[in-house]
């Protein structure tokens, strides 16, 4: 089996793509984000945050694609505690 060097976003907007026709946007992904229970939330924003300590390409489009991801995981990390502050 091949190794997959995509990342999460780019897998989930792979999947989307081919089940609804369309990417999915980082506000779906991140109303999805909301329905998970605790141990997922977790265990996704390490792999997210696993996913953005790697190497940083300085091309243009890497570069927006980054800010898009960090802005994601802010928002990510944010949902998730107030989620545990109100006991979900």
């Amino acid at each position: 089996m091949s190794k997959d060097d995509r990342t999460f976003i780019e897998r989930a907007d792979s999947i989307t793509g081919n089940l609804y026709g369309e990417p999915m946007s980082a506000e779906r992904i991140e109303e999805n984000f909301a329905l998970y229970g605790l141990r997922k939330r977790v265990a996704a924003l390490e792999r997210f945050d696993a996913e953005l300590g790697g190497e940083i390409d300085s091309s243009p489009h890497n570069l927006r694609r980054r800010i898009q991801l960090v802005d994601l995981r802010r928002r990510m990390g944010s949902l998730h505690e107030e989620l545990r502050k109100a006991k979900r």
